[in-house]
């Protein structure tokens, strides 16, 4: 997936929300290798507290602040996923 079709799937997302209503999720599809789906799915069967959701959420936001990104929200969920992972 190139990055321009990403650019064009957010101005789609942006043109039909209005500015009072901030979308909360965006749908994201991905193919990833065999090897990680069946780790996600193992991880996911012996943890409960987890779903798919969550363990993508989670793997991309630690992806953005290990690499310098700086937005506070996402800061907020890599924190947060680290510090939960001895309660889950």
């Amino acid at each position: 997936m190139d990055r321009n079709y990403l650019e064009r799937c957010v101005e789609i997302n942006e043109a039909c929300s209005t500015a009072a209503e901030t979308p909360t999720y965006v749908s994201l599809e991905a193919e990833i290798p065999e090897v990680l789906y069946r780790g996600m799915k193992d991880f996911i069967s012996s943890n409960p507290n987890w779903d798919q959701y969550r363990v993508m959420s989670s793997a991309l936001a630690h992806f953005l602040f290990q690499n310098g990104c700086s937005d506070r929200a996402v800061t907020e969920r890599y924190l947060n996923d680290l510090f939960s992972h001895a309660e889950s």
